[in-house]
């Protein structure tokens, strides 16, 4: 191993609170949200308008519509049902595109119901030891001994012993539509497979080749694009009607999988940097009018951990999708293998997310004793957010299942031991290469190109992908002298990390943080707090052609995937003002997040772009800032002639709550704006 490495060290879980009397506890109700954040995906089990109302009142913060099955007419009309619940409920909702990718799919006949989604309705009965055949002959009729592939170099990846997961697509530990195959023969059109037990198939069957090595990668990966041609058309299609805060890219397996996300930009007539690859990722949703569109990785096979650190960095999110990625790990290691990949991005400040929580939830109301606590681990371990999939897709519980992960999630954060992660995270920041760019800036105030990742540790050629999969969170180390001058993300993560310790030493309740692009709150949620973190996103004017237009509503938006920030969006403003303050503290007060003589902490900037912390305190009366005047001050003012009443007069009577002005009454993920500017900042929001 290079001296320049260093491996992170493992975060231990150390409960303060070891009472069994707990059990008998209730969570809190009043102004108690799940910091975790919950993710659906959009199908015909949720698809109407009040289906969806009832999913964003429990607590949804963001919606994926999986291009993987289904016309772009149906996803069309999930966006159009979406905005309709967003508008009745008050509340944003991110919105991801999750991409067809490289999926190996079964050829089979399908119909089309009156709501436009195509179904499958003839079963594939299969016994144990049948030989089954999947075939590059497209023509022929699916049976249940032959089986017709899309990808016609599939036999190519096929060595005799080889196992395949056959199975149906969001297939569950508790479905029986799911079959193991051993391959006995490959010729140049057919792999000839027995069946490894019984199984019903139905609906739409995907193929898994499972990586035959145990220690390296051997299998022959499959040639297809990252995107296909159909991804790019809804993306392009979808995006230029709704606004679109993710684009996820199934079974990635490296950074360069992230930068040709962007690249079908040549088509267009646009050129390319090859200076910064990280580049090229932009400006492909640049070209569809979508330049603040965000690049979440799915790691979905081995490949993808051993470059797991330059995907980690080249992406905005990761989603850990433990469904194929469970096949592609032993089972003994994929527990530690999931703990290494939170930790990793937790370290590096992105924000991960993970898949198949409560498979059993698609058939019953309540989950099993392993999957609750399964969640449990995920949130102490420090996920961001719980993707729900076949749940919410097909399952006929998806709003008891949102309730329940919800409430799941709120009991392991109030045992979360924020003092040993603020720790962990202070002891290994440390290792990571920083950027000189201010990311919080505005574009139009920034000449140069702002970097989308808070850390930049994979931009140099020495930081490469990883060699084996133990040594994935290796990160490159960077030597803290005291004179030596600090990068400008190395000077926010410290004033972000001031920011929280200020907070945690006062017992504050909320954090306040003000932003323009959300990346100063991303740094703060980093830390994870013990209070909620309101990002207070302030909107800024920027150039489209002849024309302005306000950016920011795609900033409030996603911070919904982020643990710990409540995102509120404000009206535009050079600077946040006594007065923004203010009206932030009310509207706390009014959703129950602060109560009388509580301390909240704010973090914002100057006028002249520099970072302030600052603590606030509620007043007695529970109806704003309480205004604390020096005693010096005092005396000046009465010296000046000023009547100033004496401190054993009686108090003024207390104001009466007044509606605030620059960020309207709201809760959890609700969408805020200014009563003023609030039309042009609302805009056609969801």
């Amino acid at each position: 191993m290079s001296a320049g490495r260093h491996i992170t060290k493992a975060k231990c879980h150390f409960f303060k609170n070891d009472d069994f009397n707990q059990v008998l506890t209730e969570l809190p109700a009043k102004g108690s949200v799940a910091k975790t954040k919950i993710a659906i995906t959009v199908g015909p089990a949720c698809q109407t308008v009040e289906k969806l109302v009832a999913l964003l009142e429990a607590g949804v913060t963001c919606a994926r519509i999986d291009l993987t099955w289904a016309p772009i007419e149906y996803h069309r009309t999930s966006l159009l049902n979406l905005q309709e619940a967003m508008r009745r409920t008050k509340r944003l909702c991110a919105v991801m595109l999750d991409c067809l990718g490289r999926e190996l799919m079964i050829k089979r006949k399908y119909g089309v119901d009156e709501n436009g989604w195509p179904g499958i309705f003839e079963q594939l009965r299969l016994k144990k030891g049948q030989k089954v055949t999947i075939t590059t002959d497209t023509t022929q009729e699916c049976t249940s001994s032959l089986l017709p592939i899309t990808y016609p170099k599939f036999p190519a990846m096929c060595e005799r012993g080889d196992q395949i997961f056959l199975g149906r697509y969001l297939v569950t530990g508790a479905d029986e539509s799911s079959v193991f195959l051993t391959v006995e023969e490959v010729t140049p059109t057919e792999v000839v497979c027995v069946a490894a037990s019984d199984a019903v198939l139905d609906g739409l069957l995907t193929v898994f080749h499972i990586e035959r090595s145990g220690e390296s990668l051997s299998n022959l990966q499959n040639d297809l694009p990252a995107l296909t041609d159909f991804d790019k058309q809804a993306i392009a299609t979808l995006c230029n009607e709704f606004e679109v805060d993710f684009v996820t890219i199934s079974y990635c397996r490296s950074a360069e999988d992230v930068f040709e996300a962007r690249e079908f930009l040549a088509a267009i007539g646009q050129e390319h940097t090859k200076v910064c690859k990280c580049s090229e990722v932009r400006e492909f949703l640049a070209a569809i009018g979508q330049e603040h569109t965000k690049v979440i990785a799915k790691c979905e096979t081995r490949q993808s951990l051993f470059n797991f650190r330059t995907l980690v960095d080249a992406s905005d999110a990761i989603i850990i999708s433990r469904g194929n990625l469970g096949l592609d790990v032993v089972p003994e290691k994929m527990a530690m293998i999931q703990k290494a990949m939170v930790s990793t991005c937790a370290i590096l400040g992105k924000p991960s997310i993970i898949t198949r929580v409560v498979d059993t939830m698609i058939r019953t109301p309540r989950p099993t004793r392993a999957e609750a606590t399964d969640i449990a681990n995920a949130v102490l371990d420090g996920v961001d957010a719980i993707m729900l999939g076949a749940e919410t897709y097909r399952g006929n519980y998806a709003l008891e299942t949102v309730k329940t992960v919800s409430d799941i999630c709120r009991a392991a954060e109030e045992v979360f031991d924020h003092a040993n992660h603020f720790e962990h995270l202070a002891s290994e920041s440390e290792y990571f290469l920083g950027s000189d760019e201010d990311p919080e800036l505005p574009r139009h105030k920034a000449d140069r190109r702002l970097g989308r990742t808070i850390s930049h540790a994979s931009l140099g050629s020495d930081h490469g992908g990883m060699t084996s999969m133990h040594s994935m969170a290796m990160l490159p180390r960077v030597n803290s002298n005291m004179g030596a001058q600090l990068t400008y993300t190395a000077k926010l993560e410290s004033v972000a990390a001031s920011a929280v310790k200020s907070a945690d030493k006062v017992g504050a309740a909320l954090m306040v943080v003000v932003t323009h692009t959300g990346m100063t709150a991303a740094m703060v949620a980093k830390y994870r707090p013990a209070m909620p973190i309101m990002t207070l996103v302030v909107p800024y004017l920027k150039r489209d052609g002849l024309k302005w237009k306000l950016e920011g509503r795609h900033a409030a938006r996603q911070a919904l995937l982020t643990s710990g920030l409540l995102p509120t969006l404000a009206a535009p403003t050079p600077s946040a003002g006594e007065g923004l303050i203010e009206e932030a503290v009310q509207l706390a007060l009014a959703n129950g997040w602060v109560k009388p003589l509580d301390h909240v902490v704010v973090l914002s900037r100057s006028q002249m772009d520099e970072f302030m912390v600052k603590i606030v305190s509620v007043d007695e009366h529970g109806l704003g800032i309480k205004r604390i005047r020096p005693k010096s001050l005092l005396d000046m003012l009465k010296a000046a002639g000023h009547c100033i009443p004496e401190e054993d007069e009686e108090p003024a009577p207390p104001r009466a709550l007044r509606r605030p002005s620059a960020v309207l009454q709201g809760r959890r993920n609700e969408g805020i704006i200014m009563t003023s500017a609030g039309a042009a900042a609302n805009g056609t929001a969801h």
